[in-house]
């Protein structure tokens, strides 16, 4: 679907938006604006990633925006939808497989009959808002990692956390690495010519993201290897009072043996007292190795 935002307003560009193109309408387009093939199979790649190229009549951008889905999302297709964008100073093309409310929004918004944003300012204001969507996975991450903080901490488990952490370990990734191939993009839109306060805007977003991102994958890491500690800990600390267990058991296994042998001559076995004096045998040994453990301060 083809849609024309500046179509009877009073601005000085072009903004076609296509959702979904089709293999026809997007030629039919590219040949109008002059666009290169390289760069529409670039733009039809659902898993593409984030780009700047300067090309000899126009600018091409795929950026990333973030779209709610399915919870168990890991990967870079499922988390997030890709723009790409052609730009000019008479025209900017954006296109994308699913419908973007920032995209409309922005058209309302930025576009009127008496004052229109330039197509720079509109592409800048696009990439504002793909930075903006990952506000709040970042905080539901962050409260995700509090949650678990908890469990591998404050509480006694009764189920592996394992599996949980990891998705969160690699959903951070994802969009941590996304944000890190952005920096050519940002670098580009506030370039020292260019650099404004609007520009400006727009890096330190990309900033603040960056560092949120950066903590929360650091933070995911540090929780993975202290599950891992804390599991060990606990497995050692079973391991250890089983061992404690044998160590009792294991002198007294040993007398029993003794004296379940079938041997004929054998002077205890024919003796009267023979039976409570391994039975006082018995008792000392675990004793003995009671007041060991003890100096020992393993009990």
């Amino acid at each position: 679907m083809t849609k024309n935002h500046t179509a009877g307003k009073n601005c000085s560009f072009e903004w076609i938006d296509i959702t979904n193109p089709q293999p026809g309408e997007l030629e039919t387009i590219a040949k109008q604006y002059n666009l290169q093939e390289e760069s529409v199979k670039d733009c039809l790649q659902p898993g593409h990633l984030p780009k700047y190229e300067r090309l000899k009549n126009y600018t091409f951008v795929i950026v990333r925006v973030f779209t709610e889905g399915d919870k168990n999302a890991d990967n870079l297709q499922e988390i997030t939808n890709k723009i790409a964008i052609f730009l000019t100073e008479e025209f900017i093309i954006t296109i994308h497989r699913k419908e973007l409310p920032l995209i409309d929004s922005m058209s309302t918004n930025f576009l009127s009959d008496n004052e229109c944003k330039t197509a720079r300012e509109i592409f800048i204001d696009i990439v504002m808002a793909a930075l903006h969507s990952f506000d709040e996975p970042g905080n539901q991450l962050t409260q995700a990692m509090e949650y678990y903080e908890n469990q591998v901490f404050l509480t006694e488990r009764t189920f592996s956390l394992l599996k949980g952490l990891y998705f969160i370990k690699r959903k951070i990734n994802v969009i941590r690495r996304m944000l890190l191939l952005t920096q050519d993009i940002i670098d580009k839109i506030d370039a020292p010519a260019t650099s404004n306060a609007y520009t400006r805007d727009v890096r330190d977003m990309h900033v603040k993201q960056k560092n949120m991102y950066d903590v929360l994958f650091d933070n995911s890491n540090q929780l993975l290897n202290i599950y891992f500690n804390i599991s060990s800990q606990r497995t050692n600390k079973t391991m250890r009072v089983l061992t404690i267990f044998s160590v009792f058991f294991m002198p007294l296994t040993f007398i029993v043996g003794i004296y379940g042998m079938n041997f004929k001559h054998m002077p205890e076995l024919e003796w009267k007292y023979g039976y409570p004096a391994v039975m006082v045998l018995m008792v000392v040994v675990v004793i003995c190795i009671f007041a060991w453990f003890r100096k020992n301060k393993w009990l």
